[in-house]
């Protein structure tokens, strides 16, 4: 094993050791917990924990593909594992940079078994090895950047001093290749013109001081104080002139007025101590201030003239907080940088992660489908029958209605599915462990599962949702979280929770057969998020009664045509829109908009000014897919 624990033979004790580490294995999954039930995979059937974090885990669990960005985001998350800690792989082994799997597999849960039994193998012969080797990757190397303590925009690669207060730059380390989008504000003309203005400003101002000047002193450390211009010997910072020194005070006069030197004395002197008095004499002093010996002292008003303020109009200095790819709530793959105010956001950036060009040119009709069902592992069926429909309206064809409705039923199924996935990982969000359990069992139950089959569990499902929605502990969670006016960029469950009639099966000759109505709910926050869903999986388990039987989309027979077709499927999250052009039979190009980009956006704007954990719960309520994105 590459990556055992330290150098020695297993046997005796150790052979203990190593056997009961074998049989309690942790993971972290990569891309995430959401990925692995969507592929149909269940880990606590087969003694398999999951981790929330890499500390946690001793084994890297990597779930299909993985694309270059992420990967390096799971490199880094492997380097932070203790030892000994292993990587099984499903679906893929071609991981760099990681290093090379201990146990790899299909990807299915027979394929998990087996690999999962072959890694306990692994772990138990070398959790001792003699032989340790460890790995290197250029996402784990660090490099050296430089910044103002006092101005965090100030950034440079090489070591210097502040253009906008002098002091010197401090080093920080950052990591050397941005799989998490850029670590440090890019250097712009703008900004590098803002800056040299604002040196030149200082450099002539100071000039100006200089003339007449006699000492100076840091803005930062007032009691250093020199006879020449220079730097602060205990920051670096750039003296400032303050003028000429002022004269010491005769002591007849300090003594005589029993101390002028602190406003003690007036109390202690005839009369001298009311408050009009001391109103007067301090602001007598402030006036000699700014005339005389500290007119040219930088304040905190112009030490914080640069900072952002906050919304009670105080400035303080913002910082900016990662999270994800692979945290606990969100999807994994999916990147939340919030800049923190105190404890509220100021602002937030989300991005993918797993974002990819659709590229499709002179792939034949079948390929094209199962290359479209590809692009994201959470809506597969959706987007399968999103190909096949924009296929058959460039051909000019449409399947038998018996087909069209089984094939309508099949996308139901996969809703129910994803509504159910999302409720776990609401559940492991809000910290109900009932909830993630449950909803997540049942996910498994009915991803595969044919028409009779859910229409048996149809009864258990509808007391779990009623459950869900008169869970008490719920509600104070999640009510006025994330709350959505009226948009017309909304879409899905989140349009609809927020009272918009915007459903893709509206107007579909199929869906009006099968009866369908589109659902809409008020409120508008994540909790009136969590009644949409319960409410569309039980109109699903409706609709799927009613079709009688679930078939996979396919893809009809095209021939040799030439032609543009669209198509528009209501997936999971919203209505996705599939634009095709076929020359001959084969794919010229094809255009995809996913219901997830708008959203994305929207995480941006929803959370201003929340504080952390509710801007969490308000990004995990949209139930944003980060796949199927093009970056």
């Amino acid at each position: 094993m590459k990556q055992g624990a330290r150098q020695g033979l297993t046997g005796g004790f150790r052979g203990l050791v190593a056997a009961a580490m074998a049989r309690d294995l942790c993971a972290l999954i990569v891309p995430g917990a959401d990925v692995a039930r969507a592929h149909g995979l269940d880990l606590a059937a087969l003694g398999l924990d999951v981790a929330v974090t890499p500390r946690h885990a001793n084994v890297l669990l990597v779930v299909g593909p993985l694309p270059p960005k992420l990967a390096e985001a799971a490199t880094v998350a492997f380097a932070q594992m203790p030892r000994p800690r292993a990587i099984l792989a499903l679906g893929n082994t071609e991981i760099a940079p990681l290093p090379k799997a201990d146990a790899a597999g299909s990807l299915s849960q027979a394929g998990l078994k087996a690999a999962l039994a072959d890694l306990r193998r692994v772990f138990s012969k070398g959790a001792f090895a003699s032989e340790v080797s460890d790995f290197d990757a250029p996402a784990l190397h660090v490099r050296l950047q430089y910044t103002c303590p006092m101005h965090p925009e100030v950034v440079s690669d090489t070591p210097g001093d502040c253009p906008k207060c002098g002091m010197t730059l401090v080093p920080r380390e950052t990591a050397a290749s941005g799989h998490a989008e850029a670590d440090a504000k890019e250097d712009t003309p703008a900004a590098s013109a803002h800056r040299s203005h604002s040196s030149g400003d200082k450099k002539s101002v100071d000039t100006a001081h200089d003339a007449g000047a006699d000492r100076y002193t840091c803005p930062m450390h007032p009691e250093v104080v020199s006879t020449t211009p220079g730097r602060c010997p205990k920051c670096g910072m750039t003296l400032v002139a303050a003028g000429p020194a002022a004269k010491e005070p005769d002591a007849d006069h300090g003594s005589g007025h029993g101390g002028h030197g602190g406003h003690g004395g007036h109390a202690g002197h005839g009369g001298h101590g009311t408050a009009m008095q001391h109103g007067a004499h301090d602001a007598h002093s402030a006036s000699q201030d700014i005339d005389g010996a500290e007119e040219h002292f930088m304040s905190m008003v112009d030490m914080t003239r640069d900072m952002p303020a906050s919304r009670d109009g105080l400035k303080m200095e913002w910082i900016e907080v990662p999270f994800g790819p692979f945290f606990p709530g969100l999807p994994g793959g999916l990147g939340l940088t919030l800049t923190l105010d105190g404890d509220g956001i100021a602002k937030a950036r989300a991005f993918s992660l797993l974002g990819s060009e659709l590229e499709v040119a002179d792939l034949t009709p079948t390929t094209f489908v199962e290359k479209m069902a590809a692009q994201s592992p959470l809506e597969t069926v959706a987007l399968r029958q999103l190909a096949c429909l924009a296929l058959e309206d460039a051909a000019g064809a449409a399947p038998d209605t018996a087909t069209a409705k089984a094939r309508a039923a099949a996308v139901e199924r996969e809703r129910i599915a994803s509504h159910l996935g999302w409720l776990a990982g609401l559940g492991a969000q809000t910290g109900l462990i009932w909830l993630q359990r449950r909803a997540g069992g049942l996910q498994l139950a009915i991803l595969s599962a044919q028409a009779d089959q859910i229409l048996r569990r149809a009864g258990t499902l509808r007391s779990f949702l009623n459950r869900i929605e008169n869970t008490a502990m719920l509600r104070p969670k999640l009510t006025g979280i994330g709350r959505i006016a009226h948009s017309s960029a909304l879409t899905g469950p989140v349009a609809r929770a927020s009272g918009v009639v915007a459903d893709a099966r509206i107007g579909d000759a199929v869906y009006a057969e099968l009866g369908f109505q589109p659902l809409t709910g008020t409120g508008g926050d994540a909790m009136a998020r969590v009644i949409q869903r319960c409410n569309e999986i039980a109109q699903s388990l409706d609709l799927i009664a009613r079709a009688g039987t679930i078939k996979l989309p396919e893809p009809a027979v095209i021939g040799s045509i030439s032609g543009k077709g669209i198509a528009q499927v209501e997936t999971p999250r919203g209505a996705a829109r599939l634009t095709v052009t076929l020359r001959d039979g084969l794919l010229e190009s094809a255009a995809l908009e996913v219901p997830s980009a708008a959203h994305l956006e929207l995480a941006e704007t929803l959370i201003d000014h929340d504080e952390i954990g509710d801007a969490l719960v308000a990004v995990g309520s949209l139930d944003v897919s980060p796949w199927g994105m093009h970056v």
